[in-house]
């Protein structure tokens, strides 16, 4: 088993800067992929981004694509998603994703929600305009 536990989130304005973490426990944090997903008031839950146990890959969502970052310290157990010119559209309670094995998949498994074994509490990120 894993546990996931995300950190970072709060109420900033269009254009800050936040850091949100996921730190794990449980299992060997190397040996899965982590991703991060958002859900918004009235909305499905959505791909944010991941990176790959293994070669470290990451995929993003196009919609924060060079404004987001994801990175893992596997030293630390813990995932990283950077996010950069925040909008008040990324507003939602987002959540970190493991998927356990040693096994890679293509881009369109991590993509998917059903993909993923473990997931957080969750963390609110709020953008005001």
């Amino acid at each position: 088993q894993v546990q996931l536990v995300e950190s970072g989130g709060g109420l900033v304005q269009a254009g800050d800067s936040l850091r949100l973490s996921c730190a794990a426990s449980g299992r060997a944090f190397s040996n899965y992929a982590t991703g991060w997903f958002r859900q918004a008031p009235g909305k499905e839950r959505e791909f944010v981004a991941t990176i790959k146990r293994s070669s470290g890959s990451t995929y993003y969502h196009d919609s924060v694509k060079g404004r987001f970052t994801i990175s893992r310290d596997n030293a630390k157990n813990t995932v990283y998603l950077q996010m950069n010119s925040l909008k008040p559209e990324d507003t939602a309670v987002y959540y970190c994703a493991a998927k356990l094995g040693v096994a890679s998949y293509s881009e369109a498994f991590y993509i998917r929600d059903r993909s993923y074994d473990a997931w957080g509490q969750g963390t609110q990120v709020t953008v005001s305009s």
